[in-house]
C-alpha cells in the first residue's frame, strides 16, 4: 500500500531559509547555461527543468550562499528543503540534498515525513539516491527506532521509497543489518522495475566489502529468486571466495 499521495507537509517559519532562499534564487540563475540545461534535461529523461549549471559552479556559488550562515536547527532544515523542492529546477533540489546531507545530524526522527515528502516528490535516481544513502541512513542509524519505517518503505508502491530503503544501510558497513538487507533484498526481489533490481545488487555489492562470504551465500541461495542483472552487480567484486 501506498501513502506517497499524503499532502506536502507545509514549510515552517524560518529565518534562515529566507536569508538561504533568498541568495540562492539570486546567485543560481546568474550561471544559467540554456544548452547545457536542455543536455542536461534530457540526460535525465526531463524529469524536471535545469538551469544547467555545471557541478563545480553550482557548488562553488552553495558556498557562497551559505557564506556567514549559522547552523541549522531542524525547522531550518525542513524549510529550506521544501521551499528548494517546490522550485522548479533540479540544481535547488541537488541544493537542497547537499545541505540535508551535510546538517542531517541536526534532524531527528520527526524528520521522516519530510523525508518521504522528498523521495517522493520529482523523484529520480540523482536526488533520490543521496537522499537515500546520506540522510534517511544517518536517521535510521543515530535512531534504531526508525528501522520499522524502512520496513513499511520497502513494502510500499511507490518504487523510490522502496529504492531508499534498499539504499539507506550503503554507507553502514560493519554496522549493516544484515538480516534486515537480505529480508529487504528478497522481498522486492521480484520487483520488475529496473530501479530496484539494480539497487538490490547495488546494497549487497557494497555490503560485500564487510562480508563478502555473507553475500555470495547469500545470492547461491536466493540465486532463483534474484533477477540476473541483481546477481551480477551483487558479486561482481566478490570474486572466488571458496577457498578457507
Amino acid at each position: 500500500m501506498s501513502h506517497s499521495a499524503e499532502p506536502a507537509p507545509g514549510p515552517p517559519r524560518s529565518v534562515l531559509a529566507d536569508t538561504v532562499l533568498e541568495r540562492l534564487t539570486l546567485l543560481y540563475p546568474t550561471a544559467a547555461d540554456p544548452a547545457r540545461a536542455r543536455s542536461a534535461a534530457a540526460y535525465m529523461k526531463h524529469v524536471a527543468p535545469f538551469l544547467g549549471i555545471p557541478m563545480p559552479r553550482r557548488r562553488a556559488l552553495s558556498r557562497v550562499v551559505l557564506e556567514g550562515t549559522a547552523r541549522p536547527r531542524e525547522t531550518d532544515c525542513t524549510a529550506i528543503a521544501l521551499r528548494c523542492w517546490a522550485l522548479p529546477e533540479r540544481e535547488y533540489h541537488y541544493f537542497a540534498a547537499d545541505y540535508l546531507r551535510r546538517h542531517v545530524a541536526r534532524c531527528s526522527s520527526g524528520f521522516v515525513p519530510v523525508l518521504r515528502h522528498l523521495v517522493t516528490t520529482v523523484p529520480w535516481w540523482d536526488t533520490v539516491d543521496v537522499l537515500a544513502a546520506h540522510v534517511a541512513g544517518p536517521l535510521v542509524a543515530a535512531d534504531p527506532g526508525l528501522r520499522p519505517a524502512m520496513d513499511e518503505w520497502i513494502e510500499d508502491d511507490d518504487l523510490w521509497l522502496v529504492r531508499t530503503a534498499l539504499l539507506h544501510q550503503l554507507r553502514f558497513g560493519e554496522a549493516t543489518d544484515a538480516h534486515r538487507l537480505f529480508a529487504h533484498c528478497l522481498r522486492r526481489a521480484d520487483h520488475p522495475d529496473f530501479f530496484i533490481r539494480k539497487a538490490i545488487g547495488w546494497a549487497l555489492r557494497e555490503y560485500a566489502k564487510t562480508d563478502p562470504r555473507a553475500v555470495r551465500d547469500f545470492v547461491d541461495g536466493a540465486r532463483d529468486r534474484l533477477a540476473p542483472l541483481t546477481v551480477r552487480e551483487a558479486v561482481k567484486h566478490i570474486g572466488d571466495i571458496s577457498g578457507g
